[in-house]
C-alpha cells in the first residue's frame, strides 16, 4: 500500500486546525504543518498531531510556501488541505479504500470540492481538484494568489470528496496582494486577471470587476471553464447595477464558450419570467431540467440549477397559465430535494386545494350532462 504525506500551509487557524487534523490522523502517514506566521494557539494544537513543524516567512506567495510544504515530505505521495478543510466520515472510508488499492502508475488523484451546502444539506457549489499527487513527479504549485497545481500523466478521477467548513478568514488578504502587484506594475496573467475581478466582484467593485474581466475575456487565453464563469459574474455585476440589458447580454455570452450550462438556463428563465414571457421562461427551465450533470466537473458547479431551483420556478411559471397539474408536479420534485422549504410547501398546500376544487366543479359538470 502506498504511503502519504499530508503537507499543510497554515496561519493563526487554532479554531479550525483541531478539526481538519482529526480527521485524517489515521489515515496519512505522516503530517507537514508549515506556519507561515501564526500569533495564535496554532502551532500548540498541531503538536497533538505531529512534531513536523516548519515555519515559512510569508512573502504574499501562496504558491512559494506550498512548495515548501510539499517540499518537506517524504512518502511516496502527497495529500493537501487547507486548514478549514475535512473529511467526513464516509469521505474516511473511501479514501482508505483508494489508498489501498492505488495503483502506483497514478500520477494524480481528483477529489470533489464541496464548498457550500444549503439548510437540507445538498451541495450548492463544488470544484474538482488534484489532491493527492505523486511525490517523485515533484509536481508544483503556480501563482502569488489563488494558486493552482500544475500535474500531468495518469490522472484518477476519485469519488472521494473534501467539505470546505469556514470559520473565518481574511477577506481583504487576496485583494490587497493583487493590488499591491499592480502599483509594482506587474503584468497579470490571463488566470490572474479573472481572480483579480473575482476579488473585486467579493468587495462589491462591480464596476470595476467588469473591467477586468472584459480584460481577461478579451486576451482570448483563458482557460473555458473561467471564460464561462466570467460571464456570469459579468450578468450578476450588471444585475447589482441595474443594467437588464448587460445582465441579459452577458448570460448569453457564455454560449460562446459551449453549450447551455444549466445556470445560464435559470437565468435566462428568470428574465424572460420578470418580463411576464412565460413560455420562453419555460423553454429555459426545461432544459436546465434536462443537461446532464457531469460527475468530474472542474469548473466550479452549482448543482442547485439542475435540480431543484427550474422546477419550482417552472411550477410558479405553469400556475401563471393555469397549468395547475404540471406546477403541481413539478413543486412535487422541488420537495423532493427541499421536504421542509416553506415555499414549496406552501405551493403544496395552495396547489392541491386550486386542484381538488378543478375535480370538484368536473365531478358536478359530469353529474348534469
Amino acid at each position: 500500500m502506498v504511503s502519504i504525506s499530508l503537507c499543510m500551509i497554515v496561519k493563526n487557524e487554532e479554531d479550525s486546525i483541531d478539526r481538519c487534523l482529526s480527521s485524517v490522523q489515521d489515515i496519512v502517514d505522516e503530517i507537514i504543518i508549515v506556519d507561515t506566521g501564526s500569533t495564535d494557539d496554532t502551532k500548540e494544537i498541531v503538536r497533538k498531531y505531529t512534531d513536523q513543524i516548519f515555519d515559512f516567512e510569508w512573502i504574499d506567495d501562496f504558491a512559494a510556501a506550498r512548495n515548501y510544504a510539499f517540499s518537506c515530505g517524504t512518502k511516496d505521495y502527497i495529500f493537501w488541505l487547507d486548514a478549514d478543510d475535512i473529511l467526513k466520515d464516509e469521505d474516511r472510508k473511501k479514501f482508505s479504500t483508494l489508498i489501498g488499492g492505488l495503483d502506483q502508475s497514478v500520477d494524480s488523484v481528483t477529489m470533489d470540492y464541496y464548498l457550500a451546502f444549503d439548510e437540507y444539506g445538498n451541495v450548492t457549489s463544488s470544484v474538482r481538484r488534484n489532491r493527492l499527487v505523486k511525490r517523485g513527479n515533484q509536481f508544483r504549485w503556480i501563482g502569488a494568489v489563488h494558486e493552482y497545481l500544475e500535474v500531468w500523466g495518469n490522472i484518477l478521477n476519485s469519488d472521494v470528496a473534501i467539505t470546505h467548513s469556514s470559520l473565518q478568514h481574511d477577506s481583504d488578504r487576496n485583494l490587497r496582494i493583487y493590488e499591491k502587484r499592480l502599483l509594482r506594475g506587474e503584468d497579470f496573467s490571463p488566470r490572474d486577471l479573472y481572480y483579480f475581478a473575482n476579488e473585486l466582484v467579493d468587495h462589491r467593485m462591480y464596476e470595476q470587476a467588469i473591467c477586468y474581466y472584459d480584460k481577461f475575456l478579451a486576451t482570448g487565453k483563458g482557460w473555458i471553464e473561467d471564460n464561462i464563469s466570467s460571464c456570469g459574474k459579468l450578468a450578476d455585476c450588471y444585475h447589482e447595477l441595474g443594467n437588464q440589458e448587460q445582465e441579459l447580454a452577458s448570460s448569453l455570452r457564455s454560449f460562446q464558450y459551449g453549450s447551455p450550462r444549466a445556470e445560464f438556463c435559470c437565468r435566462l428563465g428568470f428574465h424572460f419570467l420578470q418580463h411576464e414571457d412565460i413560455q420562453t421562461a419555460i423553454f429555459w427551465y426545461r432544459l436546465a431540467t434536462q443537461l446532464e450533470q457531469s460527475g468530474d466537473n472542474w469548473g466550479f458547479f452549482n448543482p442547485v440549477c439542475s435540480t431543484w431551483l427550474p422546477h419550482l420556478q417552472l411550477c410558479v411559471c405553469y400556475d401563471r397559465i393555469g397549468e395547475y397539474e404540471l406546477a403541481h408536479d413539478h413543486n412535487e420534485i422541488a420537495r423532493s430535494y427541499r421536504p421542509t422549504d416553506p415555499s414549496v410547501l406552501q405551493n403544496k398546500l395552495y396547489l392541491e386545494s386550486v386542484l381538488s376544487h378543478y375535480d370538484k366543479v368536473k365531478a358536478g359538470g359530469d353529474r348534469h350532462e
